[in-house]
């Protein structure tokens, strides 16, 4: 490739501990080994904030800006604007200088875009390749939020998933090359682009990776805390204020824990991850049930439990909390849409089943026959560490930075 790179991320890449964060920072990562990268970036929390010393060993230069704006005043102007409420979330005068500063003194020949609330930041007169790292089709998520929701929320999430399909769309042509994390979604993206558009549009799938190096079994022992629970550990971890995480985890809760525990009362079901909602916070140390929060090293948990129950019922993209549970050699029970985009096989990778019945069945019969359940995990590990890792999902990054035509795109 020609030229420098200009990185645009609505979220800090560092520390890796949330899915989207996991695949940015691999991503900035490897762009590094490309060429120079500057950064333009939000941080949402003093932690990100004190991560600042990781970010500027990898890039040449960056802007890190903290993120205040109150959802309701987004939202205001969203409706005011007639927007997707994430552009003005995500809007920010001190971003856009350093872009158009960045632009105008560096050889920048490439703008990567990480989500699609960044594509306001790309200028009107940038002349290099646009690579739009889109992630997973938002607009059709809002389309299942409303789908299940009433009344006004309906109708807010009706909203923002028309307008974000309107962005989405606007966002492909300009791009010369659109992202989605899996072939699935790469296709649902294509298919929900005007037609016109869908032919003159390069969508591909750059999927995610995984580190079976980091998340090696053999290398950290059980959280003592959650190892003190007695009979079989359930565990499911993700950013645990995210709405479908926390529907996946009250599933748990409410409707398939209570079966397992009819035919194994000891069983306990263990809720991981940052800034979980109120009402999981409300129901620990009740039936079984435990809510760890955020933890200073995941594999540590995942190590001590028997299985990973992964019930989602809306997912977009690949879920890192299912290739993590792999790599550590977990069995792992998911749904249908918790499994697209990961490439294995039910039945010798993972336990695939969508209603409650079939979901408490399969985690029955592992947890009733542990040899089943390690076979199933190991199989699952070697499967990852083989075909999903890092290093290969990005391969292809290379080739995409290059512009083989030598022809400078016409700024839409």
């Amino acid at each position: 490739m020609s030229g420098e790179i200009l990185f645009l991320s609505h979220r800090m890449p560092f520390p890796p501990d949330r899915g989207d964060k996991i695949r940015s920072h691999h991503i900035l990562r490897k762009l590094a080994t490309l060429a120079p990268v500057h950064v333009a970036t939000f941080a949402d929390d003093e932690r990100d904030i004190a991560e600042e010393v990781e970010l500027a060993a990898v890039a040449r230069s960056y802007r890190l800006v903290r993120r205040v704006k109150p959802l309701i005043l987004a939202g205001i102007q969203a409706l005011m604007r007639r927007q997707p409420v994430s552009i003005p979330a995500f809007s920010s005068g001190e971003i856009a200088d350093y872009v158009a500063q960045v632009v105008a003194e560096r050889p920048i020949g490439t703008i990567y875009v990480f989500s699609g609330q960044m594509g306001q930041f790309i200028p009107p007169g940038f002349k290099g390749r646009v690579i739009f790292d889109f992630v997973d089709v938002d607009s059709a998520k809002f389309e299942a939020y409303a789908e299940r929701a009433s009344g006004v929320k309906r109708w807010l999430f009706d909203r923002e998933a028309r307008l974000l399909s309107r962005e989405e769309a606007r966002l492909a042509e300009r791009s010369d090359v659109s992202l989605l994390v899996s072939a699935e979604e790469a296709a649902l993206f294509r298919a929900r682009l005007p037609v016109e558009l869908q032919a003159s549009c390069d969508v591909r799938a750059l999927r995610n990776g995984t580190d079976s190096r980091f998340f090696d079994p053999s290398l950290v022992t059980a959280a003592p805390a959650m190892a003190a629970s007695t009979g079989p550990r359930l565990i499911f971890a993700g950013q645990m204020d995210y709405d479908p995480n926390v529907e996946a985890a009250l599933r748990v809760i409410d409707r398939l824990l209570p079966d397992v525990q009819k035919t194994l009362p000891k069983a306990t079901f263990h809720i991981v991850g940052r800034n979980p909602a109120e009402e999981l916070v409300e129901r620990h140390g009740q039936n079984g049930v435990f809510v760890w929060g955020g933890v200073e090293d995941i594999r540590t948990y995942l190590a001590a439990a028997d299985l990973a129950l992964i019930p989602l019922e809306i997912a977009r993209g690949v879920q890192n909390k299912v290739l993590e549970a792999m790599a550590m050699a977990l069995p792992v029970v998911v749904t249908s849409d918790a499994a697209t985009g990961v490439g294995a096989q039910d039945g010798k990778h993972f336990m695939v089943a969508d209603s409650d019945a079939e979901l408490v069945e399969r985690v029955t019969a592992l947890l009733a026959h542990p040899r089943q359940g390690v076979a199933l995990g190991l199989e699952a590990r070697r499967f990852v560490s083989e075909q999903l890792s890092w290093q290969a999902a990005l391969a292809p990054l290379a080739e995409m930075l290059s512009d083989d035509t030598g022809v400078a795109r016409d700024a839409a």
